[in-house]
């Protein structure tokens, strides 16, 4: 759902050891499908080098994953119904994943439509977005039970989110890396069911100009925790750090409450928080 246009941060487009994981994971509360091996995954960092695409594809039509679908690292961009450039609500994605399915090793050029969706549990490991579309990621599923675990890549050029959170149940974001976009999560505002959710951000590097690493709403329960996050290019402190909102089921603009820690709602310390 559309962002409060106050909130919002317009870009100009570009085309262009296993125990020590489970050990942190678990005392983040991620568990089972959540946790993934470094051994598996490229680490974060904003001088990390991304990933060069070993040739590329066009997508006319979403492709549809369940199991497992890996990229080898190619690039895929939209064309023809999916190759528009905009912000417009309700484009399809590029991928969509069924529940339980696993989408890794993938690079989304631009066009990007509406990158992926997730309609339950589901993994995305090492996914890259060059030029985010309408968003880079949604999470739809209905189950509280659902986890969404996004764990390596990154994303930049986002014109407001990078991971929309619609559906119920936990998003998990590790080893990740942004730049140059609006918002890293967003719990979305004002979708006509809503649910709680619960999102943990670990271990990630965010790369100024953002607007704020992740918007939740109180009244329905969310929690956002935050741990070793690394803001780069901000030493004026500028980019929001958890946004705690009102939100609706009316498609109105959700209410902004507050910002940053509060030890209930938005979980974390300044120590959580670095500027590099």
């Amino acid at each position: 759902m559309t962002a409060p246009a106050e909130q919002r941060v317009r870009h100009r487009r570009k085309v262009t050891r296993r125990r020590a994981v489970i050990a942190g994971a678990s005392a983040l509360g991620i568990t089972g499908a959540a946790i993934v091996t470094t051994t598996m995954l490229s680490t974060a960092g904003a001088a990390s080098t991304w990933p060069t695409a070993k040739g590329s594809q066009a997508v006319t039509g979403t492709i549809k994953v369940s199991g497992t679908y890996d990229g080898g690292y190619k690039k895929f961009y939209g064309s023809g119904a999916l190759g528009g450039d905009s912000q417009d609500e309700g484009q399809d994605p590029v991928f969509q994943l069924a529940d339980g399915a696993v989408l890794k090793n993938v690079i989304i050029g631009t066009p990007a439509a509406d990158g992926v969706h997730c309609l339950g549990s589901c993994t995305l490991q090492n996914v890259w977005w060059l030029d985010v579309g309408e968003d880079a990621a949604t999470f739809k599923g209905k189950s509280a039970s659902s986890v969404y675990t996004v764990y390596g890549g990154g994303a930049k050029n986002a014109s407001d989110k990078v991971l929309q959170f619609n559906g119920a149940g936990k998003l998990v974001v590790s080893k990740f890396q942004v730049a140059n976009s609006g918002k890293l999560v967003r719990s979305c505002g004002n979708c006509s069911t809503q649910y709680k959710r619960t999102v943990i951000i670990n271990d990630v590097d965010v790369t100024a100009p953002m607007n704020s690493i992740v918007g939740i709403n109180t009244n329905y329960g969310d929690t956002a925790a935050l741990r070793k996050v690394r803001i780069h290019g901000d030493s004026a402190k500028k980019i929001k750090t958890c946004v705690r909102f009102k939100g609706n089921n009316t498609g109105a603009e959700p209410t902004q409450l507050g910002v940053g820690p509060d030890a209930t709602s938005c979980r974390f310390t300044a120590s959580d928080i670095t500027y590099q």
